[in-house]
């Protein structure tokens, strides 16, 4: 007997960190979501935060940045209402979300480097929170 409250012991905790870690990339995704929004908004206003690069190889129009940061930003806060139902096509789709923001925040990292690095780091911890949770775990 004492085996088995062992083991449902170790299974409630297990599914504990499981759903905490869940939360954490769902609460993750999205802020990097909305601060993606904001930024997106401030590149298609063309405002003076950024900063104009002349010889960057991935050189686009700083408001084809903003679209593009506002259309990921927006499906990053949508993805992130579906991690709070822990639904497995928003682990896959936040994974897929946040990999697209690490890249488009890579290519466009010369024109505001802070919000770059900050949106990466976050994507990454939120790679991290969803692949780190097996789906066992969650039922």
């Amino acid at each position: 007997m004492a085996s088995t409250h062992t083991t449902r012991s170790g299974d409630t905790t297990r599914q504990a960190w499981a759903g905490g870690l869940t939360v954490f990339a769902a609460v993750m995704l999205g802020i990097t979501g909305l601060v993606g929004i904001f930024r997106g908004i401030m590149a298609i206003a063309e405002d003076e935060v950024f900063v104009n690069t002349p010889n960057y190889v991935f050189k686009f129009d700083l408001t084809s940045w903003g679209w593009i940061h506002l259309i990921l930003g927006i499906i990053a806060v949508l993805v992130s209402f579906g991690l709070y139902r822990t639904s497995t096509w928003a682990r896959v789709a936040g994974v897929g979300i946040a990999a697209l923001v690490i890249i488009a925040n890579f290519l466009s990292l010369p024109y505001y480097p802070a919000w770059s690095i900050l949106m990466v780091a976050m994507s990454g911890f939120v790679i991290w929170a969803l692949c780190a949770v097996k789906r066992e775990e969650l039922i």
